[in-house]
This record gives structure tokens, C-alpha cells and sequence, in this order.
């Protein structure tokens, strides 16, 4: 029994070489790591770094790489919050023309909403796009529950028109006025200093 040895283990570096999807749970927290740098700021010189390769890394592959961190989320956090901007802006610019038709057929409807949006009249497409925009560029700053709030009433009125339209998809119309409540409701916890 004197020459019985006990098996090597392998090194946590074994399973970096094993094929597979990424740890979900991994994926998530880089996500939620990243919306919280864009948003709040780095902390640090570490922090400035990645700010900075995330920043280039959608510039050159385009946010959508980085969005798809976001999508898992829940919408009581910055990554969900960020997700519905994304998904929202990223539907206005492929269509342009529906945005502003769905938008100018619910504005009757929810004038409050439309005041609170900014959506210049007429809305057209490029005014449409310019308003998700200002939205989504309005991430870093420290206004973010203001943008999160039009984005909700950019939604809102967006989702009535829907409705309202005789081509209208009301299941589609219910899903966009759950986006502008979770929009909403990430901002007043963003007011309340609990939105992370």
C-alpha cells in the first residue's frame, strides 16, 4: 500500500478549456457590472479601463453585443432597465414610420404621457428616433430616472395607439405597456436610490 498516491486533482484552469456556453450566472453579473459602470461612472482605475473597452466594444461591434448581457435581467435593476431602452430604441429605428403612426394614434389618448415623452409635433420617424436617442444617451448622466420616465411615456402612448389601430396587435400593445410600467418602475427606484 506504500506506493498508493492520491489522484491529482485538476486546477480550476481545467475547465476554462472545456467547450460550452458561458455560466449563465457569470454572464449575468458581468451584465449587471457593466450597466452599473455606464451608468453610475468607474469608481476606480480599473473600472475607467473597462468603462472604456465597453465603450469601444460598442462602437465597433455596436451595443447589441453588450445589450445581449441585459437580456436575462429583471427590470428592477440598471442591466433590465437598460435592456428596455435598448429593445425600445432598437425597434423605433428599424421602424421608423409605425413609431410615430402608433404614437400620433395614442397621443389623444394619454396627453399627460405625450407632454411628459417630448416628442416634438408632428412625430415623424427622424423625431421619433431623435426622442429614443436623447433617451439612451441620457443613461450616464445623473438624470437617469428622467429618461427612464419618458422612455415609460414614450411606451405608454406608443402601446395605446396600438391598440387603438384598426391593423392594431393588441397582445403586442399589452407587451409594450408592461415595458412602459417596468420603465416606470425603474424609475422611482432610481428616485429612491435602490435601482442597482
Amino acid at each position: 500500500m506504500s506506493d498508493f498516491r492520491r489522484p491529482a486533482l485538476p486546477g480550476a484552469h481545467l475547465f476554462d478549456d472545456l467547450p460550452g456556453e458561458p455560466d449563465p450566472a457569470e454572464r449575468a453579473a458581468a451584465g449587471h457590472r457593466i450597466a452599473s459602470l455606464l451608468v453610475r461612472g468607474a469608481a476606480n482605475d480599473a473600472d475607467a479601463g473597462l468603462v472604456e473597452r465597453v465603450v469601444h466594444l460598442a462602437d465597433e461591434e455596436g451595443l447589441g453585443v453588450i445589450a445581449e448581457l441585459w437580456s436575462q435581467a429583471s427590470a428592477e435593476t440598471i442591466a433590465g432597465a437598460l435592456w428596455r431602452l435598448y429593445v425600445l430604441r432598437t425597434w423605433v429605428v428599424r421602424d421608423p414610420v409605425g413609431a410615430a403612426r402608433e404614437f400620433s394614434a395614442g397621443k389623444a389618448y394619454s396627453p399627460v404621457d405625450v407632454v411628459l415623452a417630448g416628442v416634438v409635433e408632428p412625430p415623424g420617424p427622424d423625431e421619433v428616433i431623435a426622442l429614443v436617442d436623447t433617451v439612451v444617451s441620457g443613461i450616464v448622466r445623473p438624470d437617469l430616472d428622467v429618461a427612464l420616465d419618458r422612455a415609460a411615456s414614450f411606451a405608454h402612448v406608443v402601446a395605446i395607439g396600438r391598440a387603438q389601430l384598426e391593423s392594431g396587435d393588441a397582445h403586442s400593445a399589452a407587451r409594450l405597456l408592461d415595458t412602459a410600467k417596468a420603465l416606470h418602475r425603474a424609475a422611482e427606484l432610481e428616485r429612491a436610490g435602490e435601482l442597482h
